[in-house]
């Protein structure tokens, strides 16, 4: 996390950014006191840009929680209430209204019938939710609202709710092996009451499900070599869950730890199916158990159980024919 955190406040140095918004789970449990003290040395060097941020889910206000009594620099602002309220920050024209978690689920909306009551010339509302156990999020609500801006948390992934009004940032990176696609921020300008935002990709790297086909013909280290060249092409720096599809053939069994070229392949899947020309087996078994084995269950579809059973089932009295 500290690595993401200290290219955000670069990059809103860099960029001159007047604003940071923070909607909840700046933290994914309960932040230690000592964690508290160094993200607020890294907010220190923020010479222009306010912050404001509140709790979530996640990083509720515990009764003990050190978000209650931390002393923040001046220019970090910390939503307490459970109820909404507002931040004021005159200095660039700006009222932000948000709540924080005071439980791990809130089913009611906080936000709800809580009009933009016109205290600075921008207006924006934070909020932490997305589902029925936390906070649901309502555009037709939020919409009606007359917030310049509306900036979701709590949703990994980013998405736009309100073309151009309301959008989720979704997590500066990834945080877990499903929580594919691009990850960043949003990166917003308001001007004469209008709202310009576009999604910004920071990510250093990405989980990415990769399925990788396998031919008749392929040998392990073939398909190993092919692995690569798909992984160079997407990036290296990423991690990959992979799963194998297509055809082997029926004598070559893949070694899937050794697929692992570059050490970023967290999952292997072997999804392949024997290349057996049944037709061929069928009619040179035709008066035997494997014969009428091909016979009662060939002609289903690929994906179904039976011709994964009659693939099994050849393969073991084969297997068994040469032993």
């Amino acid at each position: 996390m500290w690595t993401s955190l200290e290219r955000v406040v670069e990059q809103c140095r860099k960029e001159n950014i007047d604003l940071l918004l923070i909607a909840g789970d700046l933290f994914h449990r309960q932040p230690l006191l000592r964690e508290l003290k160094e993200v607020d040395s890294l907010f220190a060097c923020l010479d222009k840009t306010q912050v404001v941020l509140s709790a979530g889910n996640h990083d509720y206000l515990k009764k003990d929680s050190y978000y209650r009594t931390f002393s923040w620099k001046e220019h970090v602002h910390m939503i307490l209430t459970e109820d909404l309220s507002a931040v004021e920050l005159p200095e660039i024209g700006t009222a932000v209204y948000g709540f924080s978690y005071g439980a791990r689920e809130i089913e009611a909306m906080p936000y709800a019938g809580k009009r933009a009551e016109g205290r600075q010339p921008i207006e924006i509302l934070m909020v932490h939710g997305g589902d029925g156990r936390h906070v649901p999020i309502k555009k037709e609500e939020i919409a009606g609202l007359g917030y310049d801006y509306a900036a979701l948390g709590h949703i990994h992934k980013p998405q736009s709710v309100i073309p151009g009004k309301a959008a989720y940032s979704g997590a500066l990176e990834p945080s877990d092996k499903n929580d594919t696609g691009p990850h960043g921020y949003i990166l917003g300008e308001i001007a004469d009451k209008k709202c310009r935002i576009k999604f910004v990709p920071f990510a250093s790297r990405e989980y990415i499900h990769l399925e990788t086909e396998a031919t008749g013909d392929m040998s392990g280290s073939r398909l190993k070599e092919k692995i690569r060249e798909e992984i160079d092409e997407r990036g290296r720096e990423n991690i990959y869950k992979i799963l194998l599809k297509g055809y082997r053939d029926p004598d070559v069994l893949f070694d899937l730890q050794a697929m692992d070229v570059y050490g970023n392949i967290i999952e292997i899947f072997d999804d392949t199916k024997p290349s057996y020309d049944f037709g061929k087996i069928k009619s040179q078994n035709k008066d035997n158990i494997l014969g009428k084995l091909i016979e009662q269950l060939e002609g289903y579809d690929e994906d179904s159980v039976q011709y994964r059973a009659m693939c099994e089932g050849v393969r073991a009295l084969m297997d068994t024919r040469r032993d």
